[in-house]
Formats: C-alpha cells, sequence, structure tokens
C-alpha cells in the first residue's frame, strides 16, 4: 500500500469494549473498518505505519488484539510482529495479520513469529469480528479452580491447563496461545490420529477456513521447542497425508 502513515485516532465508545490497536496505512478502510468493530462493542485505535504501532505499545496502552497489515511502510508487520512477541509485556497479546491473498509466504513467516491468525485482504468485516472474538476466547484465562483433567502428563511433559503452563523434563516451555492449545489437543488424544481438519475445528471454532500450509507450521514450531526430531520422534509423529499423532511414549518406528 501507498497511502501516507496518519495520526492515530481513537473510537470512544462506552462500558466495557474490547480494545484493539489497528495497524494498517490505508486510512480510508481503516476507518471504515473502525466505524464497523464501533458497532461490535470493539474500540479500535488507528496507526499507520509500523513505528507508530511501536510507539502505541511503548506508551503502556493496553490492547485487548492486535489487527496487523503486513504492508505497512518503514517497519513492515513481520518485524513488528517479531517486536511484540519479544517484549514480555505484549508477548501473549493476540495478534491477526491482515494480509494480501495468495501471499502464503507471508503468512507462514507471520505465524511462525507467533501471530494467532491472519484474514486475507480484501476481508468481511463481520468476519474480522468473529475472529477477533475467537482469539479472544482462546485467550481467555481459564477459571480459578482447576476441573478435573486440567493436568496432563505424557513422557516428561507436565501440562496445567488452568495456568497454562508447560513443563519438559522439569524444565519450562515457553508456548504461544494457538501452540498450547494445539498440544492440548494432541496430548489428551495422545495414541490416537489427529486429521488437520479436526484441528483446525477445534483451534478455530469450525468458523472459517485456513490454508493448508498453517497447521503444518505451528506443528513445527511446536516440535522446535519440544526439542522433537521430525525424523525420530519422541513426542510428535506425522501421519503423511492424514494429520498427527502424539506418542505414547514407545518409539519411534
Amino acid at each position: 500500500m501507498t497511502a501516507s502513515p496518519f495520526v492515530p485516532t481513537l473510537a470512544l465508545m462506552p462500558g466495557n469494549a474490547i480494545r484493539a490497536l489497528l495497524v494498517d496505512d490505508d486510512r480510508r478502510l481503516a476507518e471504515l473498518v473502525r466505524d464497523y468493530l464501533a458497532q461490535n462493542d470493539i474500540e479500535a485505535t488507528l496507526v499507520g505505519d509500523g513505528e507508530g504501532a511501536l510507539a502505541a505499545v511503548r506508551d503502556g496502552s493496553r490492547w485487548d488484539v492486535v489487527l496487523l497489515d503486513l504492508m505497512l511502510p518503514g517497519v513492515d508487520g513481520l518485524e513488528v510482529c517479531r517486536r511484540l512477541r519479544a517484549e514480555p509485556r505484549t508477548a501473549r497479546v493476540p495478534i491477526i495479520m491482515l494480509t494480501a491473498r495468495g501471499d502464503d509466504v507471508d503468512r507462514i513467516v507471520g505465524l511462525e513469529l507467533g501471530a494467532d491468525d491472519y484474514l486475507g485482504k480484501p476481508y468481511n468485516p463481520r468476519e474480522l469480528v468473529a475472529r477477533i472474538r475467537a482469539v479472544l476466547r482462546r485467550a481467555a484465562p481459564a477459571a480459578a479452580t482447576p476441573a478435573p483433567g486440567d493436568r496432563l502428563e505424557a513422557d516428561g511433559l507436565v501440562i496445567d491447563r488452568a495456568a497454562r503452563a508447560v513443563t519438559l523434563d522439569g524444565a519450562p516451555v515457553d508456548l504461544t496461545r494457538f501452540e498450547f492449545d494445539l498440544l492440548v489437543l494432541l496430548v489428551a488424544a495422545r495414541g490416537r490420529v489427529l486429521t488437520r481438519e479436526h484441528l483446525f475445528d477445534r483451534l478455530k471454532d469450525g468458523e472459517f477456513e485456513t490454508f493448508d500450509r498453517s497447521i503444518d507450521v505451528h506443528v513445527s514450531k511446536l516440535r522446535q521447542k519440544l526439542g522433537d526430531d521430525p525424523r525420530s520422534p519422541r513426542h510428535i509423529r506425522t501421519v503423511r497425508g492424514v494429520g498427527y499423532v502424539f506418542l505414547r511414549g514407545e518409539a519411534a518406528p
């Protein structure tokens, strides 16, 4: 996009609205999206470039979700995503990437950098609202009192679902929100093959289609963090053409 950066504006709303940081250098589009979000109890602050987005984060404002265009002047969206994930205060803030359709490489890189979801342009603002609510549901803290089964253990891996914490052989494992939910699904069904379609249906609330490679990207990142070699996996095995299975501790064939 070639539009000039613009001064941030705030959509003021009464009540406890969701606070979104909308980063897009297309001012006209961003203002239309902001107005639609306002009708759905989402208060959007607009910034038109990467530096503006980073400044909006550094000033101490609280954001429930970041809506991040990748094609920005100056600091691009991928770099903004990387910096947000590197900052402890913003490491777990949900990020939805806004991308041109067909840019699979950018989408994959964005997911690898820790984005939670993506939406191709041009998009329906109603779908954006639904995606915002979906990532916030996944991000919601667990209840204070753990329910039965909130602790999962498998071959040195301990998952505390109430605290959303993971350790492997006693060492903490830092996972993104999507990676944590993916791991819980795999471990809870250990020994059973889960298809990619099933994983997407559970993780994305069955609302949207997605591109084929994204689940593989998340599994790849999860394996890296677990120190799992896909050629001789300790934890997650690929079932070619189908999906993934979390092993029961047996040796890989």
